[in-house]
């Protein structure tokens, strides 16, 4: 009995839906909150995601991939006098004992190209690679083209 409810545990998960809050672990790392907006096939989307980092030392987040993008940037945006810019970064620090929230306005993953429409209710996956916790696979959950953060099945 126990065995087959552990080999339908990640299907139960899956029917859940997006609004399930997702924890995906990498060393001492946590990814949690992970979401997008809806956006059009061969425009840009932008990806959304708290990262926690429960270990003694510092880690980075260096890059990032998608099959739904061309390509996935670090960026930033950056206030230079009255407009706010934004700029790619080399790397995202996650402090020790700490955590970076990627969201509007700030941090945030930029999928370029995107290969097909992100469509709200679905889920698109995305590789973070950090330079001591090696490489993980998140799902970012679309919401509504004016989201402002993760539904949480309210």
């Amino acid at each position: 009995m126990h065995r087959r409810l552990l080999l339908a545990a990640p299907l139960l998960l899956a029917l859940a839906g997006p609004g399930l809050a997702q924890e995906v672990r990498a060393g001492d790392l946590a990814i949690t909150e992970a979401w997008s907006r809806a956006a059009g096939q061969g425009g840009t989307g932008a990806g959304y995601l708290t990262i926690g980092n429960r270990g003694g030392a510092a880690d980075r987040l260096l890059s990032a991939s998608s099959p739904a993008a061309r390509s996935v940037e670090l960026h930033n945006h950056i206030r230079e006098g009255d407009v706010m810019r934004m700029r790619q970064v080399p790397a995202v620090e996650i402090p020790a004992g700490g955590s970076v929230t990627l969201r509007p306005g700030g941090l945030h993953l930029m999928l370029i190209g995107l290969t097909g429409p992100l469509r709200q209710g679905e889920t698109v996956p995305v590789a973070l690679t950090f330079e001591r916790a090696g490489t993980v696979q998140v799902n970012l959950a679309i919401q509504a083209a004016g989201a402002r953060g993760p539904a949480h099945g309210h």
